[in-house]
Parts: structure tokens; sequence; C-alpha cells
């Protein structure tokens, strides 16, 4: 049986709520932590980046007033640096301050077990499935939204 637009806007709909729940992500705002992940996993990563607001705008599609109204929380919060280049003053990087990782490492490991318990009860067999399922979508809403 074919699902109809609206089954599939519905559904759709229903995931980003259950996704974007502040219960979900207690510790920071939605957009605050997803922005924390992008930083650390720079940060973590064997060759770290460094990444403009502009780059935090790109990679997510948040607007750069929205953009810098996070980071001068998180800033705030002392979660991330922003630091001038040396080659064009006019460039500012942003890097997630590793000594404070252990509460967004905390968040993740929680976020980690609901999906853990998502996929248990989807099962494990099907993760392939849903990966490349969510990377079709996703993809494809950028061709078609870009």
């Amino acid at each position: 049986m074919e699902a109809t637009r609206e089954e599939v806007l519905k559904g759709w709909l229903k995931l980003s709520m259950a996704i974007n729940n502040e219960r979900l992500v207690s510790g920071l705002p939605y957009n605050e932590f997803l922005i924390c992940g992008i930083l650390y996993r720079n940060q973590k990563s064997e060759k770290p980046e460094e990444l403009t607001a502009t780059d935090l705008c790109n990679a997510t599609k948040i607007l750069k007033s929205q953009m810098n109204r996070i980071l001068n929380s998180l800033e705030k919060k002392e979660l991330i640096i922003r630091t001038r280049s040396e080659r064009d003053k006019r460039q500012l990087y942003v890097t997630f301050r590793m000594e404070r990782a252990e509460s967004y490492e905390r968040e993740h490991e929680r976020i980690l077990k609901f999906v853990d318990e998502l996929m248990n009860r989807i099962g494990w067999d099907r993760s392939e499935e849903i990966v490349k399922l969510f990377d079709l979508i996703a993809n494809m809403a950028d061709e078609v939204i870009g």
C-alpha cells in the first residue's frame, strides 16, 4: 500500500518532533547540541579543520543570525572558543573546548542509549537499511530544497 503525501508529511513531522524533543536533548537546546556535535567530532578527527560560523551554517542550514545567537550562548557556557585567524583578521574560527567535553559526551551517550532502545525494538538487522533510507531522504531533501 502506498502512503499519501499527507501521511508522508505526518510521519516526517512526527519523527522531527520526537527527535527535536527537549527530553531527548535535555542538557542543551537542540541546535546547540547539534553544533557541539559537529565541533566535537571535528576536534576528535585525525585532521581537525578550522571551522567558521559560515561553515557551521552550511553544514546545518541554520541562518547566520541564528547561528550567531547559538555561538554566543555556547561561548557563555564556555563550551566553545572563537579565535581570530592569523592569516585573515576577518575570519573567526570556532573550536569546541575539549576540556569541557564531559557534559556533551554525557548527553551524547544518553541519546545513543535512546538509539539502542529504538534499534532493539526495530531490529538491528534493519539498521543498514534504515541508515541508507535516512541518507537518501536527507540527500533528496537537500536537492529539492537547494
